[in-house]
């Protein structure tokens, strides 16, 4: 994956520490310019993955890097008995509670507060998972991907919804424009971090993504591996099984 991208250049801490306290300075803002930043689309990638998920119709589902809950409040749509949300981000997931709470989802959905390289929760716990746009947030991403492997149950589901690089002209030349340009202004104009968006930015352009991202969860052990372009493959759908 080459150099690990992190928040904060001048930073002692790790990678993870970084990534929970960059979310907790934007989490107040975060649902709001995250909808300006992707025009929206970003909502449509979650309804794929929640149809991708309901095949299964999975009884307890587990949404890593939840942030402010929204994947998991519309997997509440597939009437499972518990979802978990589990996030780094203390502050991120204080908004997710108020949401949840709000929408009268909070007997369904727990917010839980963990990290991904060390899941709270027994092997062989879930039916599904899902992760939109954090795996590249992890510090290790084999060990997190273990981490899910070992909680997920026999023939369960893992889907992820992530950016990928868009290869085709002129969406291409489109994509490196909004990312290297469009985001980090938007980002530093509205954002209390100036370093976020340039950050969420920069690890989107270095992440392995398509057969890439494809061979590394069959390194780490999932099974019926594919992945699956959305809008000229700014993002891909990633779909697996233990």
């Amino acid at each position: 994956m080459g150099k690990q991208v992190t928040p904060y250049k001048n930073s002692d801490l790790g990678k993870k520490e970084q990534v929970a306290q960059m979310f907790d300075k934007i989490s107040n803002n975060y649902d709001g310019l995250n909808r300006v930043i992707s025009f929206g689309i970003d909502v449509s990638w979650r309804k794929k993955v929640v149809k991708l998920i309901g095949e299964n119709n999975p009884k307890t589902i587990l949404d890593i890097a939840t942030g402010t809950g929204d994947l998991a409040m519309m997997m509440n749509k597939l009437n499972p008995e518990k979802i978990v949300g589990l996030d780094i981000s203390a502050g991120m997931l204080e908004v997710g509670k108020e949401k949840i709470k709000k929408a009268g989802f909070d007997k369904k959905i727990d917010m839980v507060i963990g990290d991904s390289e060390n899941i709270p929760f027994e092997d062989n716990t879930f039916d599904a998972i899902t992760v939109s746009f954090g795996v590249r947030n992890f510090e290790n991403l084999d060990k997190g991907l273990k981490e899910i492997l070992r909680v997920l149950k026999p023939n369960g589901k893992f889907v992820v919804l992530e950016t990928s690089n868009p290869t085709k002209f002129p969406f291409k030349q489109l994509y490196k424009l909004h990312t290297h340009v469009f985001l980090p202004i938007v980002g530093k104009l509205f954002s209390k971090d100036k370093v976020a968006y340039s950050y969420l930015s920069e690890s989107a352009n270095s992440f392995p993504y398509g057969e890439a991202f494809n061979n590394i969860l069959r390194k780490n052990g999932f099974k019926n591996v594919e992945s699956l372009p959305v809008t000229f493959g700014v993002a891909s759908i990633y779909t697996s099984t233990k």
